[in-house]
């Protein structure tokens, strides 16, 4: 019998991903996605809104929920884009002009300062069957996994793989950008993949049984 757990996303590509990272691991995991209202995201890190997600997605529908957060961490930014990064040109600005506006503002910082990493919380949240409604937390379980991917920002975008900032992101070790990467390689190294190498033991503690 499977054991399911709702993904606080309503992109079912991101499900289909977790399904397939996860699924090698934890067969007996079936992960779905979320149909319930989205929470407003109003917190200040990567591990607050990954929380905040996941428990909106457990109290909506009574199942583990779990949430991921993340971003491009640039160190002479003291941390920006960071929870911004999806928005950093501004609202529905999209990708190329995220870019552009980060490597304009970087565009006199020397190559030894152009260090950056991209980081990924992923929360885990179980509900509390025996709680009532009207507790302040229903939650029988909570925790969150992080990754840290760090790497160099380049001056001009490469590839074509990836998105967001992947074109001017160079992993340390390689001389090529994550979008130059092909997504087996990029899914094995990522931030998302150290992330999924700490959630795996929550979800073995606190949802698949003994």
């Amino acid at each position: 019998m499977s054991i399911r757990v709702v993904l606080a996303t309503h992109n079912q590509h991101k499900v289909d991903e977790f399904q397939k990272i996860l699924g090698t691991r934890l067969p007996e995991l079936e992960i779905v996605k979320y149909d319930g209202p989205e929470p407003i995201e109003d917190g200040v890190t990567f591990r607050e809104n990954a929380l905040i997600k996941a428990r909106a997605a457990a109290a909506f529908t009574g199942l583990p929920a779990m949430a991921d957060d993340s971003g491009l961490c640039v160190d002479v930014l003291n941390g920006a884009p960071g929870i911004f990064s999806a928005r950093w040109a501004g609202h529905g600005k999209g990708d190329v002009a995220n870019r552009n506006l980060l490597l304009d503002q970087l565009a006199d910082v020397h190559d030894e300062h152009r260090g950056a990493a991209f980081a990924c919380h992923i929360a885990l949240v179980v509900p509390d069957a025996r709680a009532t409604p009207l507790e302040q937390t229903p939650f029988a379980f909570e925790e969150v996994a992080a990754g840290l991917w760090p790497g160099t920002l380049v001056r001009e975008a490469r590839g074509a793989n990836g998105f967001g900032y992947d074109p001017v992101f160079v992993p340390h070790g390689y001389d090529v950008t994550a979008a130059e990467l092909l997504p087996e390689q990029k899914n094995a190294i990522s931030h998302r993949a150290i992330a999924f190498e700490g959630v795996i033991p929550l979800l073995r503690m606190s949802v698949i049984p003994n």
